[in-house]
């Protein structure tokens, strides 16, 4: 069985029962609680990443629009303003005049039919991304959140234990000075204490980073930031006869991106292919000529006001570069399927390895839980020494030191473990709705 945190808290106090005393204040006690949550929260909404994302998901959401519309006219305006020596030639492609107005827009055309297509498919894959984007994110920050909260809990024990060793060290002062103790054991109670010490640098070293990193990710200031342990929602059971592969490659977003991906391709290339049809454009042009570029001089019934009105037919006969460009997209869109189906391997594979390496580091949690308790048994089995005089003050130091050794391994099996299911509620597109059920 799985150990909470409470169970963790509880069981901090009488392993350090003996010392408790003189556990030195908490430097960082003026931070502010912050929930598993609201780390979540924020980091979401000042991730760098996201919005990245999001401005892909922006960019082809208008290259989907701009492909749509290309069956609204499209009218220009604007002047060929000109003087001229002789017959008028053009400027441009048109006769110069005041005003012109130009309208095009497509009326049939069957490649950009598939354009909008690929366009639209490519747009719904950004958007998939962007919550594998958003299943990240909340996966670093949890991970982040949940290894702070550990380190935390390892400061705790680790004041304790130095506490103790300081004391330690007086208790064997006094005994060299009776007699009693030889002075190695001043040398063995001092490398004891700088052990502890190192630990306790080690661990006050990953709050810190920690900190700085959560602090980067939320905009909250880093000596602010303070776990609470209980706003870590528990993870779900994991039975190794789940099929987790099977619903990853359905749910997983980065799957389901891969897949739209090589369906825009696939549609792409069906609009090269039908650049070979026959297309038709719906054209109009208006023009207000002036009478100084001598239009009357070579044209009978001039008039200013000139208007042109109908379709422009284009039927391709032979376009060789065409037909090689869709030839290219056909390599593409089936590069893409591949890349798809590669996709689903990994992913499945990844999913089946986070889900042994799960029911493994359960495994190492118990063992890590049963050496604990044993260890614990040691601490009392020495501490009743102690009371009844046959046992002696190093016994019970020692065993207290074992257990806090122990107690630090379960932190860690507990934290590997937490982290690889998370990893796993990524893979299946869970992660998110196990974040914010803590609330």
């Amino acid at each position: 069985m799985k150990i909470g945190a409470s169970f963790l808290r509880r069981n901090l106090a009488s392993l350090c029962m003996w010392v408790i005393a003189s556990v030195v204040i908490n430097p960082t006690a003026q931070a502010q609680p912050v929930t598993l949550a609201q780390v979540v929260q924020l980091s979401l909404s000042h991730s760098p990443a996201m919005a990245a994302s999001s401005a892909d998901a922006q960019h082809a959401y208008e290259s989907w629009r701009e492909a749509r519309n290309m069956y609204i006219p499209q009218v220009i305006l604007g002047s060929g303003l000109a003087g001229t020596y002789g017959f008028p030639l053009s400027i441009e492609g048109s006769a110069p005049s005041v005003i012109s107005v130009g309208s095009q827009s497509f009326l049939y055309n069957p490649a950009q039919k598939q354009f909008i297509r690929a366009a639209r498919t490519e747009w719904s894959a950004s958007k998939l991304q962007t919550r594998d984007q958003l299943n990240q994110v909340i996966l670093d920050a949890a991970v982040s959140y949940r290894e702070l909260d550990k380190w935390t809990q390892a400061l705790e024990v680790l004041r304790a234990q130095e506490a103790g060793e300081h004391k330690m060290e007086t208790i064997v002062s006094e005994r060299i000075k009776e007699g009693i103790d030889s002075a190695i054991e001043m040398t063995r109670a001092k490398l004891a204490t700088a052990r502890t010490r190192m630990r306790l640098a080690e661990a006050q070293g990953a709050v810190d980073v920690l900190r700085s990193r959560l602090s980067g990710w939320t905009g909250l200031p880093a000596d602010a930031i303070e776990t609470v342990t209980q706003s870590i929602p528990a993870l779900p059971a994991v039975e190794p006869q789940d099929d987790l592969a099977g619903k990853a490659v359905q749910s997983n977003p980065t799957v389901a991106a891969a897949d739209e991906h090589a369906l825009a391709k696939q549609f792409n290339a069906k609009g090269e292919h039908k650049q070979l049809y026959p297309a038709v454009d719906l054209v109009g042009q208006y023009g207000l000529f002036a009478g100084y570029n001598g239009y009357k001089t070579y044209f009978n019934n001039f008039q200013p006001n000139n208007a042109t009105a109908g379709v422009a037919i284009r039927i391709p006969v032979f376009n060789y570069p065409q037909r090689a460009r869709a030839a290219a997209a056909d390599a593409e869109a089936l590069h893409a399927l591949k890349d798809a189906l590669d996709v689903k391997n990994k992913v499945a594979t990844e999913t089946l390895r986070l889900q042994r390496l799960v029911q493994q580091l359960a495994a190492a949690r118990d063992v890590a839980q049963l050496e604990y308790e044993l260890s614990q048994s040691s601490v009392e089995a020495a501490n009743t020494k102690v009371q009844s005089g046959t046992g002696t003050l190093k016994e019970q130091a020692t065993a207290q030191a074992q257990a806090n050794d122990k107690f630090s391994a379960l932190l860690d099996a507990n934290f590997e473990l937490d982290k690889a299911q998370m990893q796993l509620l990524r893979q299946t597109n869970e992660l998110e709705q196990w974040a914010f059920s803590g609330k």
